[in-house]
């Protein structure tokens, strides 16, 4: 009989769009060990929702709740929200003229080992800390190298401060771009993954993957022109290990989005 272990040694070995296979026969153990597995990684959308600067809050309609002529219960509604709302995606086109939207990503793209990188340390040091290649070489001393069609995440600790506004976004006036402070990825660290490692994509726990100063915006132009996407306000990332387990980034799938709301799930080793 084949084990649980040796289909998740299988699944790093496999291509990645092979995966969803054995992602499904995963899916077939107990519900029990199910849980323990997976991790979700998604902020539940509510009209507390963080979203960035100038783009329209969260908001929900229940438009029916209640019997029916039949007595048979029956609810739905509807909502209104930025595409760069809560835990999302930025599609490649978000700072990229020309490149795909949400749409257009390829699926095998959206599923990959996760490489967690830990600055919780140097952001209590410094919350505008910007992720540096000796970040970088210091996970590969520990782990190995970064391997191809990886999702990067970088967990800074910053989602503590997720109810928060003020807090979350470093700022007593959240609202003001130029006053935002929190730390993201530095533009030597987008160059170096995008063209040295082959990643698929990248990760953090802040509302940004360029860190809360930026003018320039440099990493989501650097990521989105090489085609690549990134996730922004990425939930419980340190309940993930800093290497061995899997990740899956599902976004809404709008026509020519620059960005959608996505669940991410990561598969514990």
């Amino acid at each position: 009989m084949v084990s649980k272990q040796q289909v998740r040694q299988w699944m790093m070995r496999v291509p990645v769009a092979g995966r969803w296979v054995l992602v499904m026969v995963l899916s077939c153990w107990s519900a029990a060990d199910a849980a323990q597995r997976f991790v979700d990684l998604t902020y539940t959308f509510d009209e507390t929702t963080q979203v960035w600067p100038a783009n329209p809050p969260f908001h929900r309609d229940s438009t029916e709740r209640g019997g029916t002529p039949t007595e048979k219960w029956y609810a739905t509604g509807q909502v209104a929200l930025s595409e760069h709302a809560g835990t999302h995606m930025d599609a490649p086109v978000h700072f990229a003229q020309g490149q795909t939207g949400i749409d257009g990503i390829p699926v095998d793209r959206l599923i990959g080992p996760a490489v967690v990188i830990d600055v919780r340390a140097a952001v209590a040091a410094d919350r505008d800390y910007r992720v540096s290649l000796s970040d970088i070489h210091r996970w590969e001393s520990a782990h190995s190298t970064i391997p191809t069609g990886a999702i990067v995440m970088v967990l800074t600790g910053w989602g503590v401060y997720w109810k928060d506004r003020e807090r979350y976004f470093g700022s007593t006036t959240p609202d003001v771009p130029a006053t935002l402070h929190f730390p993201g990825f530095s533009q030597e660290v987008a160059e170096f993954l995008v063209a040295e490692r082959h990643i698929s994509g990248i990760g953090i726990d802040t509302a940004s993957i360029d860190y809360g100063p930026s003018q320039d915006f440099v990493v989501h132009r650097i990521v989105n022109g090489a085609g690549l996407y990134g996730i922004e306000n990425v939930a419980r990332l340190d309940e993930v290990p800093a290497s061995g387990a899997t990740v899956m980034a599902l976004p809404m799938k709008i026509a020519g989005g620059t960005g959608a709301p996505a669940r991410i799930i990561a598969i514990l080793p």
